[in-house]
């Protein structure tokens, strides 16, 4: 722990104002260029690395959508690097619904606000600060570091992390293992205990167009080959449709280790009803128990007396690591031979083991930083541009450290409203990633 009277660290006092600065560029990613792109954010980074000897380079495979990568040489290069990556992306905010202007990085009641603060702004500052701190005071890295501050996550990685891997794979060709986002954050069970959830797995993500195709006609007219009652009756299958719990390992090690710390009976027949009991993060954990699938999207027609000859629908689909054959046999069941799906986006799903060095550093630099903290892994619901980097053979980690009050929902804030991180949060994840990249 630090000791309040302690003076703060370079990398302690920076990171705040990084986060702020980061957080100023609006880089809203609309999914259709139509946001302002990354481009300001990207110099903003190679201006702070290149201010600490650190060279980089920005790659770009549409104007503006761009995506710094650097490599800082370590002690031991023979080493196989640690890939640390960040997005720059942000998801768009309408500023009429926020306390504190979203693009405005303001401090306020202890914490800095603004899109990006959780997601995944903050990320990316702390690595910074580190990162600066100890190339100034000449504390080289044990092995070799592979930073990417990437654009375009928010919409799926096409113009950063899949561009890069499928184009630039030799950046990343000798990275064994990779931090970035969604983990780390603590969750407090009790004043002398917090878990600290890393992510060691993430759901598959199958966007997908529905279409269904009949005979159009008069509306005034019998039509019993009418492409909306069709998709119709497919969406209202594939909504009503819950698919079976099943536990990953990962879900599995994280359920057993929570029951235990909350004695809580880990009941294996109603696992819905344990998680229900888990407080703030039952709606987190509890949408990685089975897979999902929720319509989004419908469209068909356009007129009233007018019976279209094709009708459309678009579904985000979740599926769990090693089920993804058996999820699309159950949606093409569901849908029926009269509607195909295309997929817009379909990204795996990733899982790694809990255990080795990595992980062992991640926590042992938590404990050093909080006495009461234990790492446990867990699942995410959503997806992270770990999808990508996993291709190259990356064992991929959510590490971003934050040390939370066990008020503040940090979970709910991600995509949401008033997004903001503890200013001791951003000086506790500092301290904490100092220690890891030392041990790592």
């Amino acid at each position: 722990m630090v000791d309040p009277g302690k003076e703060l660290s370079a990398g302690e006092v920076e990171v705040v104002d990084l986060c702020r600065e980061l957080i100023e560029f609006d880089t809203s990613n609309y999914g259709d260029h139509s946001g302002p792109g990354e481009r300001k954010a990207a110099e903003y980074v190679a201006t702070r690395l290149d201010e600490v000897g650190v060279e980089s380079r920005i790659y770009e495979k549409h104007p503006g959508r761009s995506n710094v990568v650097a490599r800082i040489t370590g002690e031991d290069s023979s080493r196989p690097p640690l890939l640390i990556h960040g997005h720059l992306d942000v998801v768009p905010a309408a500023p009429e619904d926020w306390t504190h202007h979203p693009f405005a990085g303001e401090v306020a009641d202890g914490c800095v606000w603004g899109r990006g603060a959780v997601d995944m702004k903050n990320m990316n500052a702390m690595v910074l600060a580190m990162l600066r701190q100890r190339l100034r005071e000449g504390r080289k890295p044990p092995r070799d570091i592979v930073l990417a501050f990437l654009a375009d996550e928010e919409a799926g990685g096409t113009w950063g992390a899949q561009y890069l891997v499928d184009e630039h794979p030799e950046l990343f060709a000798d990275c064994d293992s990779a931090i970035s986002e969604v983990g780390g954050f603590s969750f407090t069970v009790n004043e002398n205990r917090r878990l600290y959830l890393v992510e060691t797995a993430e759901k598959g993500i199958a966007w997908m167009k529905l279409t269904a195709r009949g005979t159009a006609g008069h509306g005034s007219m019998t039509n019993r080959d009418n492409a909306v009652t069709e998709l119709a009756a497919a969406v209202a299958r594939l909504g009503q449709h819950e698919f079976p719990v099943q536990l990953t390992p990962t879900v599995r090690t994280f359920l057993e280790e929570i029951c235990e710390e909350f004695g809580i009976p880990f009941d294996e027949k109603d696992v819905d009803a344990t998680v229900a009991r888990l407080g703030p993060i039952a709606k987190m954990i509890g949408a990685t128990l089975r897979n999902t699938l929720n319509p989004t999207v419908l469209g068909g027609g356009y007129k009233a007396n007018v019976i279209p000859g094709e009708a459309t629908a678009q579904v985000d689909g979740r599926f769990l690591p090693g089920t993804e054959d058996e999820y699309f046999a159950k949606i093409d069941a569901l849908l029926g031979p009269k509607v195909s799906r295309d997929f817009i986006h379909h990204l795996p799903a990733v899982e790694t083991s809990f255990d080795g060095g990595l992980v062992n550093a991640m926590s042992e630099s938590l404990l050093a930083e909080d006495p009461g903290a234990k790492a446990v892994p867990y699942c995410l619901s959503g997806g992270t541009d770990a999808k990508s980097f996993s291709r190259l053979g990356v064992r991929n980690y959510g590490f971003a450290p934050l040390k939370l009050p066990p008020e503040l929902d940090f979970a709910g804030m991600f995509h949401g409203v008033d997004e903001r991180v503890p200013v001791d949060g951003l000086q506790f994840g500092v301290r904490v990633l100092d220690r890891f990249v030392g041990m790592s």
